[in-house]
This record gives structure tokens, sequence and C-alpha cells, in this order.
């Protein structure tokens, strides 16, 4: 029998009922957004853990009630706040009944196996829902349930080149670059918790759960937006643009005598703002930079005039002088400066949970609050 007690009960999600059969990053991203939100999110892990529990370094331990030393990667712990964790192998009868029983009073299965793997053991949607008609069952996989790829596997960073991500990443005349972070994976996770969620809506109309069914390939090539917009109303591929923009002039990256500042004036009053601030007014006038229009069209000459000036101040004189002007300017900050910021401090981004620091869901309501209240689960420590 599984009994659920809210976490918080003022939480969004509080009393809902969630079996995670996720590993690495996707599934599990997923499941923690839905964690952070209340659900009571029980993560089923074969014997050996999940596998990202071994993606170090960096290493973290931690002592269970026994005494014993955990020594788990870092990685695992930004995707598995707030879940319970049990043991199964699914090859035990024993187990695959108690998982059954788990899910017959779930709300929501979470799972990323390969297109068809879970069916061998009657934990695919039609089997479970034939005792559940009500599950929400989200199954995340590289390319889908259908279509000629649906049998293969999916990695980040394969779907980061097939999605185009990697083709409009980079400098110009450079090589494709991937992104600095799991963006397929990431993405697909923050998709599917909106996919889930809709679906319990709807549920709450009719009475039925459904299969959500999630692709990795399909959320990336989601995100492409204006850029995809360009290709359709072009019939041409965007340029890869490194820090600068197709549309906008000047948008980019500009040094200062300690390192550099982005600056992103994207409109004519903006821009006559940022010429004010570097004391090059006479710019506003010239021909090739009057509209967005010219300043595109001359956006090297105009880049290497802005440039000039800026390499006199300093970044703090320069971003200072830009707020207080109201032109769009920031640092390129490292990831101990991200979390120095004061908006961020502010804001509580940052959250740590049982000495085990971490990032929180970046939800804020104005009746309702997180559960923010258990760190990732030791491997097996709910049974």
């Amino acid at each position: 029998m599984w009994l659920c007690t809210p976490r918080n009960p003022n939480a969004p999600l509080a009393g809902l009922k969630v079996v995670e059969l996720a590993r690495v990053l996707a599934g599990p991203f997923a499941g923690q957004i839905l964690a952070d939100l209340g659900a009571d999110v029980i993560k089923v892990e074969s014997p050996e853990g999940d596998g990202t529990r071994l993606w170090g370094p960096p290493w973290v331990e931690r002592v269970d009630a026994r005494g014993k030393v955990h020594r788990e990667a870092a990685y695992y712990h930004a995707c598995n706040r707030g879940k319970r964790s049990i043991v199964s192998d699914f090859r035990r009868a024993d187990d695959l009944a108690r998982i059954k029983s788990l899910i017959a009073e779930a709300d929501v299965v979470i799972e990323n196996f390969k297109t068809g793997g879970l069916s061998k053991f009657g934990l695919d949607y039609a089997a479970l829902t034939a005792t559940n008609p009500g599950l929400v069952y989200c199954s995340i996989t590289g390319f889908g349930q259908t279509g000629p790829r649906a049998q293969e596997a999916g990695y980040d960073f394969v779907v980061q080149g097939m999605s185009g991500f990697m083709s409009l990443t980079g400098d110009p005349g450079g090589d494709p670059v991937k992104m600095g972070i799991s963006i397929s994976d990431l993405s697909t996770g923050v998709w599917a918790a909106n996919g889930i969620q809709a679906a319990l809506l709807m549920r709450a109309r009719t009475g039925k759960g459904q299969h959500v069914d999630m692709s990795l390939m399909d959320c990336s090539v989601a995100l492409l937006a204006n850029q995809a917009s360009y290709l359709f109303s072009t019939g041409h591929n965007p340029p890869r643009m490194g820090n600068a923009h197709a549309q906008v002039a000047p948008y980019g990256v500009f040094p200062v005598s300690d390192g550099h500042v982005i600056l992103s004036p994207a409109n004519d009053g903006l821009f006559r703002k940022l010429m004010g601030v570097l004391n090059l007014d006479h710019l506003v006038s010239d021909p090739r930079f009057i509209t967005n229009g010219d300043r595109t069209a001359n956006a090297a000459a105009l880049d290497a005039e802005i440039a000039r000036a800026t390499a006199a101040w300093t970044k703090q004189g320069l971003l200072d002088d830009c707020h207080a002007a109201g032109v769009p300017a920031g640092p390129i900050n490292r990831l101990d400066e991200v979390f120095a910021d004061p908006q961020v401090v502010a804001r509580g981004m940052r959250i740590d949970l049982g000495g085990l620091p971490g990032v929180r869901s970046p939800f804020t309501f104005s009746d309702a609050e997180l559960a923010l209240d258990r760190p990732s689960p030791m491997l097996g420590e709910d049974g």
C-alpha cells in the first residue's frame, strides 16, 4: 500500500503519486520538477542504481542512518532531489509485482526505456491502464514512439547535432559546437513535466489518463522557434553567428579593460542611449547606422567603432553607466559569480538540503510553495 503524506500540503502538486522508471537526465529531471512542485515521486532503480550515480568526478559522500558512507557522483544530485528510492529487478516476480502494485495506485509513470522495452514486463502503457485507466504514462525516448527512428537510442550530444542546434552554435568560420549544458535532455525534461500536467488537467475533465509521448528530437526541434521561421520564410538556412545576431545590431560581446561585456541595444532608442554612454553620438546620424537595417548591413564597421570605445572602460564602470541609461548590458559570469549575484541570492536559486547544494526549480507562486524538504535519495533508501 502506498502511504502518501503530502510533503508540503501547500505545494501545487501535493498528493500526486508518481512512479519514475527513468535513468540519467531527461526523465529524472522531469521527475525532479514534479517533486519540487510537491509530488511524491518514487524512483525505481535497478540493483546497480541509476548510472549517473557513477558519473564522477566530482563526487559527494554521505553517511546513512547505519553509518555507511555512500560515494555518489554530484551529477546524480542535479536531477533526483525530493524523491524516494526503491530497488527493483524486473526479472524477479516479487519485485515486478511490487512495482505493478505501486503503479496501480499512481497518478503518473515516467519511463525512458527504449521504445517497447517495458512491454515484456507488462509495464507498458496498454498493460498498466487495464487496471489503472486514469494513469498518465509519460514515455521519454530519443525519437518517439513512431517514425523510422523509433527504435533508435537517443543521446543528448547526437540530438544536438541532428536537431540543428550545432549548425547554429559557434563562430561563423569555426567548427560546429555543442552547448555547454545538456540542452536536449534538460529541455525534454521541462517539456515532459509540462505535458504530464496538461494530461492531468485533461483527466480532471474526462476521468481518463493517457500516454504522453516525448522525444529528445521533437523537444529540440521545437526550440528552433525563430531560427526555423528564418528557414521557412527565406528558404535558406540561418547562418552561424557566434555571439552576433542576424537581425539586430549592435548586439554582442565587446572588450573592456578587464574582460568583456554583453551589449544588446535592440531598437533605435536604445542604440541612441548606448551611443550617448560611449560618447559616440555622431554615429547616430551616420547614414550607415540610422536604422536597425542599416546597422545590421554594416555590423562589422559598427562593432569596430564600439569596441574601440568600450576598450577604455572597466567592466563595472561600463555596466553601471549602461544600467543608469537603461541600456541592456551584462557581464559574462563564471558559475561562482552566478551564485554570488545579488539577484540570484535574493531569489533563492541555490538551495541546500541535507548538506547537498542544488538549484531549485524556478517557480515562484503567490499562494503556494515548492516542496524543498528532501535531498536526493541514497540507493534503495526507501526499500
